[in-house]
């Protein structure tokens, strides 16, 4: 088996503007398959408009952005999943009144494309093959025990692993997660950690904000910075933590980040 030439994900030249206000400005980058990089940058760099550029959730004012090769720049963010892109949220997007199985099942069912998937009702059938999928999954990740439990009842640092699970749960290629360690305890984000390494070790290829430099550390090859929606340095974490631009966007001196 061959393996493509192309970039997990290429964006170039990516601006992006609401009505007067730029908030992307030419933003080129790469993301090489297989592996961890993290989009990091001070609060207001424009890394979450970025992720929602990516994932199709914005439309873009100028430039590209190409998934394993394919041009996404106008694709609707449902073809995009399709195309093996998937992604969690910094603010957790789970129905509370429902419980943990049933929030992966009704992911599945948005994600689905095929018109008798659509117009079956998965919560009449005890084992429908979205909710064997979505058991396996949680006990992948040492969640099983959850799987009935409502949403409502669980802590926030359970919910945050939940949501990352749905969005494994697309089987995705490329993965963009918006802060996954925020809210949890030392135990938990170690957990996430070697999730997160197994699925690149199965060739999912990640790209994550986050703020936390030691999980970014133990977890990405690669780091792009963002100030003001513009990219001011990239490289290993080593390197761009001596870069003075870098050290000045998040501190307004020449301290260290």
């Amino acid at each position: 088996m061959t393996t493509s030439c192309h970039p997990a994900l290429s964006v170039a030249k990516l601006s992006k503007s609401f009505n007067a206000l730029q908030v992307v400005r030419d933003l080129s980058f790469e993301v090489r398959r297989s592996e961890a990089t993290a989009l990091i940058g001070p609060n207001g760099a424009g890394k979450t408009t970025v992720f929602n550029l990516i994932s199709g959730v914005y439309g873009v004012t100028g430039g590209r952005i190409t998934v394993d090769g394919h041009d996404v720049t106008t694709v609707p963010s449902r073809r995009r999943i399709r195309l093996g892109l998937s992604r969690s949220f910094q603010n957790i997007r789970l129905m509370t009144h429902l419980s943990v199985i049933e929030n992966l099942m009704v992911g599945q069912h948005v994600q689905t494309g095929g018109l008798w998937d659509l117009a079956t009702p998965f919560r009449l059938f005890a084992d429908h093959r979205w909710r064997r999928e979505a058991r396996a999954a949680l006990e992948e990740w040492g969640l099983e025990g959850f799987a009935d439990a409502p949403v409502a009842s669980l802590s926030y640092g359970v919910r945050k692993r939940i949501d990352l699970v749905r969005a494994t749960l697309a089987k995705p290629t490329l993965l963009l997660l918006d802060e996954p360690a925020a809210g949890l305890n030392p135990s938990e984000t170690e957990t996430l950690r070697q999730h997160l390494m197994a699925l690149k070790a199965r060739g999912v290829t990640l790209l994550v904000v986050e703020h936390d430099m030691h999980f970014v550390d133990s977890l990405c090859e690669h780091v792009v910075v963002l100030n003001f929606g513009e990219k001011i340095a990239e490289g290993a974490l080593a390197d761009i933590q001596r870069d003075p631009r870098v050290r000045e966007a998040y501190l307004g001196t020449t301290g260290g980040i």
